[in-house]
C-alpha cells in the first residue's frame, strides 16, 4: 500500500488544504441540528445524529485531544457498547462437517470470501496443502469449537495454547466482562498526516454509524499458523474478549446514509475524522481514482474513504489524516502522539 515519497507529499499537501479550510468533511444541510446533546455541554458535530443512538454506552462529548502527529485538536468522544443492536451477529463456527452456510460464518483468503461451513472445515488440509489440518473427529464428523470462555481465551491469544490447535475459534458476547466498553476519540475537523503510515494501526479504522468498531486487518497468518480458524459472521465481524464485536470486512449489514447525487452512501467515520463510504456508487461501480488509503476528494463531498471488497481483509489501506485514540475508558485523556499512546492493542488475535 506504500507510494513513492513524491506522491505522498502531493497527497498530504492536498489534504492539508482541506483540513485547514475549517470546514468539516461531514458538513451537510441535514446535519446542522444533531438530535443528541453532549454531556459536557459543548456543541456536538452534526454527524452524531447519524449514529444508532442505542449503541452509545454514554452520551457523546467534545474533548480536547492530541492527534497522532502531535496536533492539538477538538475531538468527538464516542463510547460504544460491545455489541451492536442495529443487526444480529453470528453464527461463526459450524459444529459438524454436514453443517451448511446457514449455520456458519465466512473466511477471508487471498481476496476472496469463502463460506466457513462444514465442507470447508473438512477440506482445510487440501485448501492449504497441509495435512496437519484436522479440525474434526473423522469418526463422528464433529468439529472442535472453543465453546467456553476459557477455551476462547486460550485459543485467541497470540501464543495459542497447544491444547487448542486445530480448533475453530469462536468467542461469544456472553463471554465478555460486564460493563465492557470502548471509547473512540476522533478529530472533529481532520488534520492532514505529516506522513502516511503503511497500514492501519491497532487503534482501528474507525466507527460505523451502526455502533460497531471497524478494525484493522485480521492477523490471518498468525491464526492459520496455529492451525486454527477464527471465522467472521456474514457481516464480516467476530468477538474479541477485550474489545467485543468488531468488523474486519464490510458487507451489507451497516446503516447507510445515502447521497442524492448517486455517490456511495456513508457508513461511518474514520479515526482521522474523514467520512467512510460504501465501496461502490449507486451505479454499482467503485471509484477509479482512489489513493493508497482508498480515499479521494470529490467536489461537494470533500475527501473521504471507500471501503474495500470484503475478501481483501483490509477495510481501508491507511489513514490520510492524523488519528485520535481508542481507549478503554471515557475518562482517559487522548494523546495519540508517539508509539503506544493510542491505547494498547487488543491482546487477542482478531
Amino acid at each position: 500500500m506504500s507510494q513513492p515519497l513524491g506522491r505522498l507529499m502531493v497527497l498530504v499537501l492536498a489534504l492539508g488544504v482541506t483540513a485547514c479550510s475549517g470546514v468539516s468533511p461531514d458538513a451537510g444541510p441535514d446535519e446542522t441540528a444533531p438530535t443528541l446533546s453532549s454531556s459536557s455541554g459543548a456543541a456536538l458535530p452534526g454527524i452524531v445524529s447519524l449514529f444508532d443512538e442505542a449503541a452509545f454506552a454514554s452520551d457523546p462529548k467534545v474533548v480536547d485531544c492530541t492527534l497522532s502527529d502531535g496536533a492539538k485538536a477538538e475531538c468527538l468522544s464516542i463510547t460504544l457498547n460491545p455489541e451492536p443492536v442495529a443487526f444480529e451477529i453470528g453464527p461463526w463456527c459450524p459444529r459438524h462437517i454436514d453443517d451448511g452456510p446457514d449455520v456458519s460464518g465466512i473466511w477471508l483468503d487471498d481476496g476472496k470470501v469463502y463460506d466457513a461451513d462444514g465442507a470447508f472445515i473438512q477440506e482445510l488440509d487440501r485448501f492449504y496443502d497441509d495435512d496437519v489440518w484436522q479440525m474434526f473427529d473423522p469418526d463422528t464428523g464433529k468439529i472442535r469449537v472453543t465453546d467456553t470462555k476459557v477455551a476462547c481465551a486460550a485459543a485467541a491469544r497470540p501464543d495459542v495454547d497447544p491444547a487448542y490447535q486445530n480448533y475453530c475459534v469462536e468467542c461469544q458476547v456472553s463471554f465478555l466482562e460486564p460493563g465492557l466498553t470502548q471509547t473512540y476519540v476522533i478529530p472533529i475537523t481532520p488534520v492532514a498526516a505529516q506522513s502516511l503510515r503503511p497500514r492501519v494501526d491497532h487503534a482501528g479504522v474507525g466507527v460505523a454509524f451502526s455502533g460497531v468498531r471497524l478494525d484493522a486487518s485480521a492477523p490471518t497468518e498468525d491464526i492459520l499458523a496455529a492451525h486454527t480458524l477464527a471465522p467472521f459472521d456474514d457481516c464480516g465481524g467476530h468477538v474479541n474478549l477485550h474489545v467485543g464485536y468488531h468488523l474486519h470486512a464490510v458487507t451489507d449489514c451497516l446503516i447507510e446514509v445515502p447521497e442524492e447525487n448517486g455517490h456511495a452512501p456513508r457508513i461511518g467515520i474514520a479515526m482521522d475524522g474523514y467520512p467512510i463510504r460504501a465501496r461502490t456508487n449507486a451505479d454499482g461501480n467503485e471509484p477509479d481514482d482512489l489513493d493508497a488509503c482508498r480515499g479521494h476528494d470529490v467536489s461537494g463531498l470533500g475527501y473521504h474513504y471507500h471501503v474495500n471488497a470484503p475478501g481483501k481483509n483490509a477495510i481501508i489501506g491507511c489513514h490520510s489524516g492524523q488519528t485520535g485514540c481508542t481507549l478503554e475508558s471515557a475518562d482517559q485523556k487522548c494523546d495519540a502522539s508517539g508509539d503506544g499512546l493510542r491505547g494498547p492493542p487488543p491482546p487477542g488475535r482478531g
